[in-house]
């Protein structure tokens, strides 16, 4: 237990690292490792989605015919979860990437597509550009004046945001405030001038109706090349009249018997 976490190791004054027999390794050797999937594929056995980020105990191996400028390449072998067929992809370093080889699919992913149609338009314009000396030049201006445009709106940006540091917060309230009681102090204004010419209206009305019958007003000939409508005339006031009530005949009184016709009624046999 004493040699299970030590440091440094013992090695005696006549070691010869030269005397240690090399150990020989096929150049195709596989190594066992445990990774994680870098990007989400489907298998084309079975169709089984297998997604990002999922673990797989796979065998590495080094890719003997390809490398990218000395930057070795290394296949990875792994099994589907499903139909257990061999799934095997590869390391792409001039993308910084992984690249799906054989019994799978990767999924789409948006912003691949993107940059390839960037790397397309780019090596396009290359091509132009290769045996054209003006195409080149104006493709430089364009960019300049594109640069430009980009360092003014900045800029724009900027003076705006300043604008927007220097203004207090409690004036700007205080202004929004104000602007929305002027609205409702006009609208009460308007109700008191209506409310006035109502009743000077009805006033003036009155005074025609107490003073008399009211004048006839001569018809207003519109001024308008259509002929004008025919103006009904207003209707003559109505006057209720009430009639008088016949006062009730006070009713005869009735005559007093007569003294002698007492007399005659009165029996012997009366008390």
């Amino acid at each position: 237990m004493g040699e299970r976490k030590v440091l440094n190791k013992y090695f005696p004054p006549d070691f010869d690292p030269a005397l240690m027999p090399r150990r020989k390794q096929p150049k195709n050797m596989q190594i066992e490792v445990r990774m994680m999937l870098p990007f989400s594929i489907q298998c084309s056995t079975c169709g089984e989605y297998m997604y990002r980020g999922k673990k797989f105990n796979s065998r590495k191996e080094d890719v003997l015919e390809e490398d990218y400028h000395g930057i070795k390449i290394f296949r990875f072998y792994i099994r589907c979860i499903t139909c257990a067929s061999e799934i095997t992809f590869k390391t792409d370093p001039q993308h910084g990437d992984y690249a799906a080889e054989h019994g799978c699919q990767r999924n789409f992913e948006p912003w691949r597509e993107t940059d390839a149609d960037e790397a397309a338009m780019l090596k396009e314009r290359e091509e132009e550009e290769k045996g054209d000396s003006m195409k080149a030049l104006e493709n430089r201006t364009l960019d300049s004046k594109r640069e430009m445009d980009i360092l003014d709106a900045l800029d724009e940006i900027k003076a705006i945001n300043q604008r927007h540091a220097k203004v207090d917060t409690d004036a700007l309230l205080a202004k929004v405030a104000c602007s929305g009681e002027q609205p409702v102090e006009t609208k009460i204004m308007t109700e008191e001038e209506i409310q006035a010419e109502m009743e000077n209206f009805r006033k003036r009305k009155l005074e025609q109706l107490s003073s008399g019958p009211p004048a006839k007003v001569a018809k207003a000939v519109p001024v308008t090349l259509a002929a004008p409508e025919q103006v009904k005339p207003a209707p003559a006031p109505i006057v209720i009249k009430k009639k008088k009530t016949m006062a009730s005949k006070p009713k005869a009184k009735a005559a007093p018997a007569k003294a002698v016709a007492l007399v005659g009624n009165y029996d012997s046999n009366s008390d």
